[in-house]
């Protein structure tokens, strides 16, 4: 026992090995030190998730309900009418029918905003495209309202904080999801763009001769199709939809990161370590993505905030001509399009405006704060 109780206490202790290399710590360092960069971040993130649970924030359907004593969730199940006795396959519960004979029988909390973005306002003060709610009086935004300002559902919950479409369609609900879909667009784009540019790079730069030679002529070629034509054929063939749009786009987007991964590899092949790894037998694959890639990376990660601004612009600009998302989907470019052709409604052009070139910057502000995290004049000093 004694002999085996100093054995123990002769073991070495095991050492936890940080969560973070020295490096990487002094590179969130500077991150951090880029106060513009750090807040945009978080401030992005922060809508971001938000925008995720859009459907907890602007919705035409009760987040839950109590009726005969049975609590539901419309918000995440659809229930026919028939269960608050009515006849169609689906509810409308900003029917007053179906409001009252639930509030008679239990009890509904709703989102904050009462509706979806697809969902048309009937009870508008005005022809559509309608004013702010705000900018009206009592008496003027409940005039379409059976007991107009006395009316329950004349509440604030049913205002339109940023007026309507020409369609009567709540522009705050469609800002909202439009601003979800766009950043889900970019992001899935660029995630798909890191993946083959990268992965392209990699080979190019790490075999050199005649792969890399084959590879960007290949490329010189591939990019100088007109994607805005094909687009065109596309559309004419083809429904619109997100898949479709977002895999032809990833057709041509991950040429972007090709040049930048290329020149890492190009620069680090046969450095002293690499060498001494192809001497020891270890595989290409094993030298490329654990001993090259990671340095690679510093190059990539820099890159890629800046491809997603520009994943955005071009959802919000093919949008914008036609060629995007289809027909009544959440579209940022699309309330452009209606800011444009209805000169009288600046409301919609001023919320478009805004909601774009705010993202675009936050996203902009991270990519010079990741800039300067990865600077090695800054890292290394």
């Amino acid at each position: 026992m004694s002999g085996a109780s100093a054995t123990a206490e002769a073991a070495p202790e095991r050492i936890a090995r940080p969560w973070l290399s020295p490096l990487n710590k002094r590179r969130l360092q500077n991150f951090k030190a880029n106060r513009r960069g750090y807040w945009s971040l978080w401030i992005f993130l922060v809508l971001f998730v938000l925008s995720l649970f859009a459907e907890f924030i602007a919705n035409d359907k009760p987040i839950i309900a109590s009726y005969k004593g049975e609590i539901l969730f419309p918000v995440l199940v659809a229930y026919p009418e028939e269960k608050f006795g009515g006849f169609y396959a689906v509810t409308d519960y900003r029917d007053p029918v179906i409001q009252d004979e639930i509030n008679a029988n239990g009890w509904m909390i709703w989102p904050p905003i009462r509706y979806s973005y697809q969902t048309v306002n009937n009870a508008i003060p005005e022809a559509a495209p309608a004013k702010p709610s705000w900018e009206y009086d009592a008496k003027a935004r409940c005039v379409q309202y059976p007991q107009g300002a006395a009316d329950p559902a004349c509440n604030i919950g049913n205002w339109n904080w940023l007026g309507t479409d020409d369609q009567a369609r709540d522009v705050l609900a469609r800002v909202i999801y439009g601003f979800r879909i766009s950043v889900l667009f970019g992001l899935i784009l660029t995630a798909g763009s890191a993946l083959i540019g990268v992965a392209a790079g990699a080979v190019q730069g790490y075999f050199g001769g005649w792969t890399d030679l084959l590879f960007q002529r290949f490329i010189e070629i591939w990019s100088a199709i007109p994607v805005l034509y094909l687009l065109l054929i596309v559309a004419a063939i083809l429904p619109p939809g997100f898949f479709i749009l977002l895999g032809l786009m990833l057709l041509f987007s991950w040429v972007a990161l090709v040049g930048v991964v290329r020149a890492e590899f190009l620069r680090a092949r046969n450095f002293e370590y690499v060498n001494a790894a192809r001497a020891l037998g270890v595989p290409n694959r094993t030298i490329m993505f654990r001993h090259l890639l990671p340095n690679a990376m510093v190059a990539t990660l820099t890159f890629m905030p800046f491809l997603l601004s520009g994943s955005i612009s071009t959802l919000t600009s093919l949008d914008y001509l036609g060629f995007g998302l289809p027909p009544g989907s959440a579209s940022l470019g699309e309330l452009l399009k209606q800011a444009q052709r209805n000169l009288n409604a600046p409301w919609l052009g001023i919320s478009g405006f805004i909601v774009i070139s705010l993202m675009l910057s936050l996203l902009v502000f991270v990519g010079e704060a990741t800039r300067d995290a990865f600077d090695p004049r800054k890292t290394f000093r």
